[in-house]
């Protein structure tokens, strides 16, 4: 019985955590590390009391949750027992993504492949909202055998995150520190973008000026930015950066480069309204590469999602550490 305390014990230093998460969760996690197994009977509502000082409404309440999840069962004037000795019970896995952006999907769609049939997936979206990031996180924590998690950049996302046993965490997309080990599969933005217009370079020098569309509120990583700027410093290249695309701005001789699909397509279908080549007349740069940006030839550059997809999945499936910067990669077509 005393592992089995310690087991709930652990969770006292998550501050997210209340005492029915902690006890809820510290059951769970007894019975993945094999402290006590199928059919076994559980502490009594009194020792737990008495060891733990939580008061007897909480954990009899943290109880029938755990009865309801099929976990714990209830033998009249006997106690309670463990029901099932696979606390995940098939595996439920809560995906939290920003969007489901096409290339998103890419991620979404070979995820779910590599997960296979027998593993629960409930996808949700913070849309780069911190409140709703956190809001989610609260109603989901301790419901989940695997969270995975695509982080925002923002001073309480790794107390938030932090709330998730290391082992039940996988990170993707962008990269937050945290403390201690931790599974991720994410991108890098700095030296990456860097090193793609660095590549791009001769064929930039061919237009008079290339303008980077970017607004200071949007999701955008920051790093980008960082780069840009270095990029026009170091390559003596006349570029600036103005918040958004106006319709009907597109002038012969200049490279377009945004990070918006939106704005893309915009400057895309002006590009055509006024006869001018992608390629020839203007530059065209996007990142987040898909299918309609190949078909169109687009210049991107880009992580493999439906690789990360895939890699995630298998992470998980075969439950195996990963911690894996995935490559920027650079489809040179047409529009540069």
């Amino acid at each position: 019985m005393d592992k089995i305390f310690q087991e709930i014990k652990k969770l006292t230093d998550i501050p997210s955590y209340s005492k029915h998460d902690r006890f809820v969760q510290g059951i769970i996690n007894a019975i993945n590390e094999k402290v006590i197994g199928q059919d076994e009977m559980l502490p009594s509502v009194n020792k737990l009391i008495k060891e733990l000082g939580f008061s007897r409404e909480t954990i009899i309440k943290a109880y029938r949750e755990l009865i309801s999840r099929g976990i714990v069962e209830s033998k009249n004037r006997h106690g309670y027992f463990v029901a099932n000795s696979n606390a995940e019970q098939t595996l439920n896995v809560a995906l939290l993504m920003y969007n489901l952006d096409s290339f998103e999907e890419q991620f979404y769609r070979n995820f779910r492949h590599e997960l296979g049939p027998n593993i629960r997936l409930n996808p949700y979206f913070h849309h780069g909202d911190i409140e709703i990031f956190e809001t989610i996180l609260n109603q989901i924590k301790g419901k989940y055998g695997m969270y995975v998690i695509a982080p925002i950049p923002h001073p309480k996302t790794k107390e938030l995150l932090g709330a998730i046993p290391p082992n039940k965490f996988l990170m993707f997309d962008r990269y937050e520190p945290m403390d201690g080990d931790f599974n991720h599969i994410t991108q890098e933005f700095g030296q990456s973008s860097y090193r793609i217009l660095a590549e791009l370079a001769p064929k930039i020098k061919k237009f008079n000026e290339i303008i980077f569309y970017h607004s200071p509120a949007s999701l955008d990583p920051k790093e980008i930015v960082t780069s840009f700027k270095k990029f026009l410093k170091d390559f003596n290249i006349k570029g600036r950066i103005i918040k958004e695309y106006t319709h009907g701005s597109v002038e012969k001789g200049k490279v377009y480069f945004t990070l918006d699909n939106f704005a893309l397509w915009q400057i895309m279908r002006d590009c055509k309204s006024m006869q001018l080549i992608p390629g020839e007349d203007v530059g065209v740069l996007s990142s987040n590469d898909e299918p309609a940006k190949e078909i169109i030839g687009v210049t991107t550059f880009s992580a493999d999602f439906a690789r990360m997809g895939t890699l995630a999945g298998r992470a998980i499936v075969n439950k195996e550490k990963i911690s894996l910067t995935m490559p920027t990669i650079l489809f040179e077509r047409s529009t540069l």
